[in-house]
């Protein structure tokens, strides 16, 4: 079974950063794309970066210049650095992993911003 584990989240001030990890129990190159996503309380999740197979990256406007999707194929492992954080970056942030068959998700690891 294919599982993806976020770590790094946690409570930061305003204009700070965080890196959030995401490791997989398989290659990340056997996925077609892998993200991030997010959820605040009463919102609906939305796509924050993403990457696929090719090296290909895309980010939400409310992020670019601010975050980075990289990955480390040695590690498994797709990071999302976080900087200039602001308070509506709070949210809980999830990987997703996407395979020509089927979609994986994490479990999710929480973000506040908050002075």
């Amino acid at each position: 079974q294919v599982q993806l584990v976020e770590s790094g989240g946690g409570l930061v001030q305003p204009g700070g950063s965080l890196r959030l990890s995401c490791a997989t129990s398989r290659s990340i190159f056997s996925f077609a794309y892998m993200g991030w996503h997010r959820q605040a309380p009463g919102n609906q999740r939305e796509l924050v970066a993403g990457i696929d197979s090719g090296g290909n990256r895309n980010y939400a406007d409310s992020v670019k210049g601010r975050f980075t999707i990289s990955r480390d194929g040695a590690k498994n492992t797709v990071y999302l650095q976080m900087n200039s954080l602001k308070p509506e970056d709070t949210a809980v942030y999830y990987c997703h992993g996407r395979s020509a068959l089927q979609n994986y998700w994490g479990q999710g690891t929480q973000v506040t911003v908050s002075s």
